[in-house]
Parts: C-alpha cells; structure tokens; sequence
C-alpha cells in the first residue's frame, strides 16, 4: 500500500477522509434509513460495491462492509481488523463525545467483545463456560414458564399483537430467571436494552439504568450465591474483577434480548404469513429449526454489526482504509449478497453459514439458547391458541430500523378464545 494521503486526487470517491467525514455520504439512521435499510444496502452496493462509506449518528464516519466475503474477511482476522475501539481515531481524535448515541454500542469497556487475544479468551472463557451451565440447567422450562404465563394475559381476548404482548418480553422475563433477578424488573430492562439498540438520546439514560440493576444484582450476588449465571461469573476460576463482571453481564443481558426478542418476531412473522409452514409446524411435518434458519438468512436479528477498527493501513473491497477506521459489518447485506446468493428464492435450508451469529473469535456464543427460546416459545404459542391466524394482510406489517436492528412494529393476530 502506497503513502499518499487518502484526501488526494487518488482517494477513492467513497472515502470518508475524501468527503470530510461528511457532505455525500448516506446515513444509516435517522428517517429516511428507518423507512428502506435493504434499499440502502442496495444503492450502496451498486455505488461503492463490497465496501461503502456511510455516517453514523453525529454523522460520525464509518465503513459499512456489505460483501459477504468481505465480512468473513473481517470477522476471521481479528489482528487486521480489532475489536479494540481504543484504537478509533474519531475517538482518539476528540470527535466522538463521550455523550455520543454510539457509545454504549461502540465505546471500550473491559469485556470480551472490547479485546482480542488471550485477554478475549480469557474473558470469553468466563462467558462460555457460565452459559453451557445455564443451558443445562433447563432454559426450555424457563421459556414454557414465562410463554404460558404471557399468553394467559391474552388467550381470553381472542387476539393479540404478538410483538408487544409476547416477543418482545419473553427473552427477557426468561433472562431473569437466568441471571437470578426479580421478574419484575423484566418489564424494565427489556424497555431499556431496546432504547439502547434504538439508539437516540435516551441510549445513555437506559444504558446507566441498566447498569445500575445489575450492579445492584451483583452485589447481591455476592452475599446470596445461587445456581444462576450472576453468579457463575463471580465464583469463576477466570477471577473476573469487579468491572468485568458487571460488564459481562450488561453484554449478555442486552445481546441475549435484542437479538432473540427480534428473531422470535420475525420467526411467527414468517410463519404466520405462509399458511403451508403455519400447518407444518401445527402437524409435526415441519421442523421449526427450518424456519428460524431461513430467518437467519433473509432477516437476522442484527442487521448490522459493531464494529472493528482497523489496526493498519489496508484495502478491503477495492477500497483503502486507514488505521483507526470504523468498520460495521451488514449482516444483512452480506446474507443477501448477491456474488453469493443470485436468486434469494431458492431454499436455503440445511445451510448453516449465514453471518447471523457473526464469525471467527468473536462469534455468538450462546446461539444455541437462543434457538432454545425460539422453539419453545412458538411450540407453545402454537399449541396454546387453536386457529392462530394473521389478522391483516402480510402486506401491513411494517418494521422500523436504527442503524443496527430492523423491527417488526407490530404482529396483530386472532384465533379462537
């Protein structure tokens, strides 16, 4: 790679340093992205192939990656591409403040997902080892549980809007048992860890609620043990301190819940909207797994990912990037690309390698909870209310997107009393 400055006559005609940082470049939020993300990632493609140069809100540059080998690219070579936002150069450089929307999505803290190595390893081991235990410990009784419960509140009604009323709080109320909280604060923190992937003003309010809940818990914790995850990660032989525990449990509690709160909307989403699944699945002949794998594919629950920073000079998808530049990878997009997917019409069943749970050291590690919490929660709507049926046209339903999630609004159903 060459020396020139990037703001030359030879710096390509996406790069953010070429526009300043600003006048041209698209935004991935405010109105007009929550209206058409997919049209965006589309035109993007179409402009900048692979790798486009998008704002970010405070019209903070950054590159979204949207080839599905590029984001492989960067997902597999954490030396290239850190997780460490340390590194950032708008942050180092004093144009990010310390107020900014982005920072509970971006900013360091002492987790894993902020550190690459054996410091990752080290904590990520902590994270693993406390969720197979938890899995072990019956995550399917936990979810039938809370699904029952949550569907009594509405089974006499006749109908129901299957995101507010049950999507959006079962994987939290199923959390909370998990991390040993009250149930009632489920309510709470589900409202808050949606503020804080929506982004916006309120994303630092709802972020110091979060932590403040659990900070109480592990304190808790710390004089009543029990079987449950806040614990698991105090007595670990890891010897998390006092900031990495609570951290290790605001990721997991945020992660865990806006990435299974959304995949559960869009599962009954496509169920609900094809009658010859909606029948497979009520009859035994259609696995649910098949579905939650298509979702995966054509709708993950992260559109797009935070982020990487890069650690040299280098070029990806015919672009220079810069040491200290952002990446956010578009899962979506990636899923959909077309060097990869020509038709997206054709059956993607029984192929497992979607971008969904991103990729390489940093990849999902606790995907097979989630899956969990998806069956069992549309086993039990299913069984639960005979003659469940979309009470609008497919056509209705809207979603609206932030820079990082595409939200089902609402899911209106009817079925018999």
């Amino acid at each position: 790679m060459t020396d020139q400055p990037l703001n030359g006559p030879d710096a390509p005609s996406g790069c953010p340093v070429a526009h300043g940082g600003g006048d041209g470049l698209t935004r991935l939020y405010g109105p007009d992205a929550a209206t058409d993300p997919i049209g965006i990632y589309s035109r993007l493609r179409k402009q900048h192939g692979p790798v486009a140069p998008v704002l970010l809100e405070g019209d903070i540059p950054a590159w979204l990656v949207l080839g599905y080998r590029e984001n492989r690219r960067v997902l597999d070579n954490p030396r290239q591409f850190s997780r460490d936002s340390r590194i950032w150069r708008d942050w180092k450089e004093g144009r990010v403040e310390s107020t900014s929307p982005l920072i509970p999505m971006l900013g360091w803290r002492p987790d894993c997902v902020s550190q690459d190595g054996e410091p990752h390893r080290r904590l990520r081991g902590a994270v693993t080892d406390n969720l197979q235990a938890v899995a072990g410990r019956g995550i399917r009784r936990h979810v039938t549980h809370f699904a029952n419960k949550l569907i009594d509140t509405f089974a006499g009604a006749g109908s129901a809007d299957l995101v507010a009323e049950y999507a959006e709080y079962l994987p939290m109320l199923v959390l909370t048992r998990v991390f040993g909280l009250a149930e009632g604060e489920g309510r709470k923190l589900a409202e808050s860890c949606a503020q804080v992937m929506k982004g916006g003003a309120d994303a630092l309010v709802h972020n110091d609620r979060i932590m403040q809940i659990l900070g109480e818990l592990a304190e808790r914790k710390r004089v009543e043990p029990g079987s449950d995850f806040t614990t698991g990660l105090l007595e670990h032989h890891a010897d998390l301190d006092d900031d990495e525990i609570l951290n290790h449990l605001r990721l997991v509690l945020i992660t865990a819940h806006a990435t299974t709160s959304n995949l559960l909307a869009r599962v009954l989403q496509l169920v609900l909207t094809d009658a010859n699944r909606l029948s497979g699945l009520v009859s035994g002949q259609l696995n649910i797994s098949a579905v939650v794998e298509e979702v995966m594919w054509n709708t993950p629950p992260l559109a797009v990912l935070p982020g990487r920073f890069a650690a040299a000079d280098l070029e990806l998808g015919g672009h220079r990037i810069q040491e200290g530049d952002l990446l956010v990878l578009g899962l979506t997009a990636g899923n959909v690309d077309p060097e990869i997917r020509p038709d997206v019409g054709i059956s993607v069943h029984g192929n497992q390698s979607h971008l969904a749970f991103s990729g390489g050291p940093h990849e999902c590690p606790g995907q097979n909870i989630g899956q969990a919490i998806i069956e069992t929660a549309v086993d039990v709507l299913l069984h639960r209310l005979p003659g469940l049926r979309l009470a609008v046209s497919p056509d209705e339903l809207t979603s609206t997107a932030s820079t990082w999630e595409a939200k089902l609004n609402q899911l209106p159903v009817e079925f018999a009393a």
